[in-house]
């Protein structure tokens, strides 16, 4: 995640183990099923943030590695880790770009919601060659191309522009979207079966309080951007949300998308 600094999420980790959606088991009974996996082999997980997605693997893999950035992510990876006996999970901090090039070679990689941040064609030229022969890549994002957002939505997105400004912040610069589709630049590598697999959208209950935690677990709307102003963000997000439902209660249809290719 050199792209945009070492500091990309700090102060995040709690929002993100506690606020962020949980990856449904659709995603993971397809990404077993399409890379046939039995237990065998190791996968690394490049941007694994808390481990969210990794965990989640750990029946499917001799060994998996997750690389992060951030300390702070990497602590809380390990605390739930521990928590859940799980034995067969490494944590490393670094960038996913210097840590790939290390000696080993792996059966997949995933890297899930974290593919913008990095140099894409830097780790995809580092990754090919350490890929297990039959082994791949799987690219997960949940971006809407639909571009279609609630109105609970575009209310919260407009509050935070008023409080942070209209650009997207990242570390401590601005966020520019990638201009080329990942499946492209997957095609510039000798990867074969180069596939995009949009996944059924799972439903997510959201309140007012996981809201404002989400917020929180991001990059652009970390807390400490509010600075001593935090309450009286909390308190424009909080009236106006019970404002267009007193009850405090949302859904949203999270899209999955999958880009996977084979070596």
């Amino acid at each position: 995640m050199s792209l945009y600094g070492n500091d990309l999420f700090k102060g995040t980790a709690a929002y993100y183990t506690k606020y962020r959606p949980l990856y449904p088991a659709s995603l993971i009974r397809f990404i077993v099923d399409h890379f046939e996996l039995d237990g065998s082999g190791r996968m690394i997980d490049l941007g694994c943030g808390t481990g969210q997605l990794a965990m989640r693997f750990s029946d499917w893999f001799e060994q998996i590695i997750g690389i992060d950035p951030e300390p702070e992510m990497l602590a809380e990876a390990r605390r739930l880790t521990e928590m859940n006996r799980i034995t067969n999970l490494s944590w490393v901090q670094g960038s996913a770009e210097e840590k790939a090039a290390e000696p080993g070679s792996y059966r997949l990689v995933t890297i899930a919601k974290a593919f913008h941040w990095m140099d894409r064609e830097s780790i995809l030229a580092t990754l090919y060659p350490r890929l297990d022969e039959g082994g791949g890549i799987a690219i997960i994002d949940q971006h809407n191309e639909r571009n279609e957002t609630q109105v609970w939505q575009q209310r919260v997105d407009e509050i935070l522009k008023a409080w942070l400004g209209p650009e997207r912040r990242a570390g401590q610069g601005t966020y520019s979207p990638p201009k080329e589709k990942y499946e492209d630049t997957l095609g510039k590598f000798p990867f074969r079966e180069i596939e995009k697999h949009a996944l059924p959208d799972y439903e997510h209950t959201w309140t007012v309080e996981s809201i404002i935690g989400n917020i929180y677990s991001s990059s652009f709307g970390a807390r400490h951007f509010f600075g001593d102003r935090i309450g009286a963000f909390e308190e424009e997000v909080r009236l106006s949300l019970l404002e267009m439902n007193p009850e405090g209660v949302f859904t949203e249809g999270i899209p999955v998308n999958v880009i996977t290719a084979l070596k």
